[in-house]
């Protein structure tokens, strides 16, 4: 009976390990997104500041070229630029928040690993 409510545990910890590393990996994917295109956005910033005010700028929309003002297209990368900190930001603590997760679940695994040294043996046999 034991034995059984140990082997549960184990596999509702081995569950929560996947579930929690799948949404680590998620996020890791969404800030280095962001990071591409704040990148993509300051690069853009700074091309534009060194065109004169007179300058014709285009705004690409889908396959067609439309004529813009310089001063809208460096509100719009300024924004761009903007959201991807303010998303990176949360992304980061959500991150952080995560790996506390992972810690704490890698903590209750290796807890449940030393009260049951058989279910230890069973699982390393499995492994190889």
């Amino acid at each position: 009976m034991a034995d059984e409510a140990v082997r549960s545990a184990f596999m509702e910890i081995q569950g929560r390990m996947i579930e929690t590393t799948g949404k680590l990996k998620q996020v890791q994917n969404q800030m280095r997104n962001k990071e591409t295109e704040k990148k993509r956005a300051y690069l853009t910033l700074e091309e534009l500041k060194l065109l004169s005010d007179d300058t014709n700028t285009y705004k690409s929309i889908g396959r067609t070229f439309v004529l813009e003002p310089k001063s809208a297209l460096m509100e719009e990368q300024e924004g761009k630029l903007k959201d991807s900190e303010a998303a990176i930001s949360s992304l980061q603590t959500s991150k952080e928040y995560l790996e506390k997760q992972m810690a704490e679940i890698e903590t209750n695994l290796r807890e449940l690993l030393q009260q049951d040294p058989a279910l230890a043996r069973q699982i390393m046999s499995m492994s190889m």
